[in-house]
C-alpha cells in the first residue's frame, strides 16, 4: 500500500498518541486514580482507535466505489460504532450513582473526540475533488 493511502491512518495514529499523552498528563496532574476504573485508559484508546480506523477504511473503500454514498456510509458506520460503544459503556452505567463519575465522563470525552476526528475526515473526503 502506498504512503498516500496510509496517510489517514498515520494521521489518526499520531493524533491518538498525542491525545493519549495529554490525557495521561492531565490524569497525573489532577492525581486521578485510574486503578478503580473498569477500563484502563490504554484499553479505551485502543478501542476507539480501532473503531476509527475501521470507519476510515470503510469510507475510503466506499469513496472508490461510489463517491455519492460516503455521507450515508459515515452515518451508518457511526451508528454501528455507537452500538459497540453502548455495549462497552453498559457496565459503567450500571454502577451506583454515588461513585465518582470520572470514568463515565472520560468515556464520553473520548467518544466525542474520536467522533470529531472521524467527522473531520469525512468532511475532507466529501469535499475532495475526484
Amino acid at each position: 500500500m502506498s504512503l498516500k493511502k496510509m496517510f489517514p491512518f498515520f494521521m489518526l495514529l499520531g493524533v491518538a498518541v498525542l491525545l493519549y499523552v495529554i490525557h495521561k498528563m492531565v490524569f497525573y496532574g489532577f492525581n486521578i486514580d485510574q486503578e478503580t476504573f473498569h477500563y484502563s485508559l490504554e484499553t479505551l484508546y485502543l478501542f476507539f482507535f480501532v473503531l476509527s480506523a475501521v470507519i476510515f477504511k470503510v469510507l475510503l473503500t466506499i469513496r472508490k466505489r461510489s463517491f455519492d454514498n460516503v455521507g450515508m456510509s459515515f452515518l451508518l458506520a457511526t451508528s454501528i460504532k455507537m452500538i459497540f460503544c453502548y455495549l462497552i459503556l453498559r457496565p459503567l452505567l450500571q454502577v451506583s450513582k454515588h461513585n465518582d463519575p470520572t470514568e463515565r465522563i472520560n468515556f464520553f470525552i473520548l467518544f466525542i473526540v474520536f467522533l470529531t476526528i472521524e467527522t473531520l475526515f469525512t468532511i475532507r473526503l466529501v469535499n475532495e475533488k475526484q
